[in-house]
């Protein structure tokens, strides 16, 4: 099967990896330091389930040569899901698939502008896979788990065949029949996870434990669920509670993407996460307290250390002015 990778970050590096250690036809899309190292040396994964080297893989920052791919893994960071859609135009043929496994809800929404909801299917990962270095991705744990489908519900030769291509590549896969809601499921999980960690800057074990901090969490993962609910999608009035039992499961060291962005001085995801639900309860009369506060607060950081240092310095010529 020819794949082509999107962002060879962690996810799309991990996943794309086992496929081309698996024999399959695999191109990378990467940019930067990333790039540099993929065309020296190949990729590396390093993983609990077993390390995979490929020495040789077709990496790039311009698809535009290469033959159409029939399965697009995309992975690139939420603020550049335009630009990169446009990337994949030239690796479209009649029947591509493109399934963005991004954080969020919006990311589908804009390939469809982009690609043409023909093309789109939705997908959702489950994995803690980062770049530990350039050419090598960090694994961490035993999950490593993709969910996909048709938003019609259909089982199609193509995700048929990409299912069949990641068992082959010993990736824990699912074909869902109810994508839309997969991803919402995720998206209440994800948003008041990350949230919470970054606005706290602190794992998840001391937010459950505290009683304010635990119900503040509630609180923003049922805004989600009550925003979707008002779009029709068909999550249960009390999923929140459900999302509470499944917190309460999990190590109390795990935190988010996005926590760990924020004490690196990286640019947030926070505007297509808590910002996206509050501007989705703004449409359907919703309200967000919850996720107004943590949007609110996290866009002094937004723009990671680079932008605050150039509102720093407006706001210091300013005064001196």
């Amino acid at each position: 099967m020819r794949i082509a990778v999107m962002g060879t970050g962690g996810v799309g590096g991990y996943f794309g990896g086992r496929l081309a250690a698996a024999g399959h036809d695999v191109l990378f899309v990467a940019r930067g330091r990333q790039l540099d190292a993929l065309r020296a040396g190949g990729l590396r994964v390093l993983s609990p389930l077993g390390d995979v080297h490929i020495p040789e893989v077709q990496a790039t920052d311009d698809p535009s040569g290469h033959a159409p791919a029939d399965f697009v893994l995309f992975g690139v960071k939420l603020w550049d899901t335009a630009s990169a859609a446009e990337l994949v135009k030239p690796l479209l043929g009649p029947d591509t698939a493109v399934a963005s496994f991004q954080n969020g809800v919006v990311k589908d929404d804009i390939l469809r502008d982009v690609l043409g909801a023909e093309h789109v299917v939705g997908g959702v990962t489950y994995i803690a896979a980062t770049i530990a270095e350039p050419g090598v991705i960090r694994h961490s744990g035993a999950m490593q788990k993709l969910v996909f489908g048709e938003y019609d519900g259909t089982s199609s030769p193509r995700v048929l065949a990409f299912r069949d291509a990641c068992v082959d590549a010993g990736i824990d896969v699912e074909v869902s029949e109810r994508i839309e809601r997969a991803v919402w499921e995720k998206f209440v999980f994800l948003v008041g996870l990350s949230g919470t960690t970054t606005l706290a800057r602190s794992p998840i074990g001391p937010i459950r434990a505290n009683p304010r901090s635990r119900a503040f969490l509630h609180g923003v993962m049922d805004e989600v669920v009550q925003v979707a609910r008002a779009q029709g999608v068909g999550l249960p009035a009390d999923y929140a509670d459900d999302r509470m039992a499944f917190v309460d499961t999990v190590p109390e060291g795990m935190t988010s993407s996005m926590h760990h962005d924020i004490e690196r001085g990286n640019r947030l995801e926070v505007g297509w996460l808590s910002g996206d639900v509050v501007d989705r309860g703004a449409k359907h009369s919703v309200p967000t307290p919850n996720n107004r506060a943590i949007a609110d607060m996290l866009s002094v950081h937004a723009g990671g250390h680079a932008a605050q240092g150039e509102n720093n310095a407006d706001r210091t010529g300013g005064r001196t002015a």
